[in-house]
């Protein structure tokens, strides 16, 4: 969107040229995310994942939040990572603390966001953060299992077996990356498309009339879960848009919304997750976004 008011008309072009930024901005952590997303599976001894996140307790949540904190990686380049960990058996709730939390706990951002829009912002993405991750995936796995899950004897060794299988370690890998390069890259692309010629409809126009009732927070709170950015892209787009006169209630919404999940993204791991654990991850995000909005106007921002 850069500094202009409105965003293009939908068209190819707004595609392409929205795909080609965004891609410059994010293939080199994409490749990462799909090397490390294969490697998950195919070099890690595969009874690890299973016994540092399988449980369904909150041991398993924590451990997929502090894993997250070095990863910094965009929601859709964490995603290929958390492929591979569901592949090896770890909870859905420490998986998606992992998803999460590289985007919203991304130390680096919330460094470059005190900078930048001020250091009360990133406080309240440092809070809300830290409730999204662990709040949402102690929820997950409750809903998973009333109890904690024991990864036993026989599960490690069935897993063990099925990695060595296989035979040897890098050929595994490579097997494993171009499978999942296949899979997930071209209905990636697709959606990145489709969003990047959507903009004009996601959002119309920021201005002064766009103020902080409601109605506005929910609405940019559901635009920002459907888009998709590269890592700490809602810094500069949020800085543009109170610029531009925009009430601080929609950009809380943005800064929660904005990063930790995308309509890519949730595509991505459709075959990881139950289509009704996706749902109600993006409808958690979409209800910390309005709290973050509220928050924001409450605060004085």
């Amino acid at each position: 969107m850069g500094a202009a008011a409105h965003a293009p008309q939908p068209s190819l072009q707004a595609a392409l040229d929205y795909a080609w930024a965004y891609g410059k901005a994010i293939w080199q952590a994409m490749v990462l995310g799909l090397l490390l997303g294969s490697a998950v599976q195919a070099l890690l001894p595969a009874h690890w994942v299973a016994r540092a996140l399988g449980g369904t307790g909150f041991g398993s949540v924590a451990a997929g939040g502090l894993l997250a904190l070095p990863g910094m990686m965009c929601t859709c380049c964490a995603a290929p990572v958390v492929a591979g960990l569901r592949e090896r058996d770890a909870s859905p709730g420490g998986a998606l603390a992992f998803w999460l939390g590289n985007t919203v706990l991304n130390p680096a951002a919330l460094v470059f966001m005190g900078f930048v829009l001020g250091w009360h912002w990133s406080a309240l993405r440092l809070v809300l953060g830290v409730a999204m991750v662990f709040g949402v995936g102690y929820l997950v796995n409750r809903l998973a299992g009333a109890q904690p899950r024991v990864v036993d004897d026989a599960l490690r060794a069935k897993l063990v077996a099925e990695q060595a299988a296989v035979g040897n370690a890098f050929v595994r890998w490579m097997k494993i990356f171009a499978r999942m390069t296949v899979r997930l890259v071209p209905e990636y692309l697709v959606l990145v498309l489709l969003l990047g010629a959507a903009r004009a409809w996601l959002f119309p126009h920021i201005g002064p009339d766009i103020g902080n009732g409601v109605g506005w927070i929910v609405a940019f709170a559901i635009a920002g879960m459907l888009f998709v950015i590269p890592t700490a892209g809602e810094v500069p787009i949020i800085q543009a848009m109170l610029s531009l006169g925009m009430g601080v209630g929609p950009a809380g919404a943005l800064l929660m919304t904005l990063p930790p999940v995308s309509v890519p993204s949730l595509a991505m791991l459709a075959r990881s997750f139950k289509p009704a654990t996706l749902a109600l991850v993006a409808a958690l995000v979409v209800a910390f976004g309005v709290v973050g909005g509220l928050a924001a106007v409450a605060l004085g921002f």
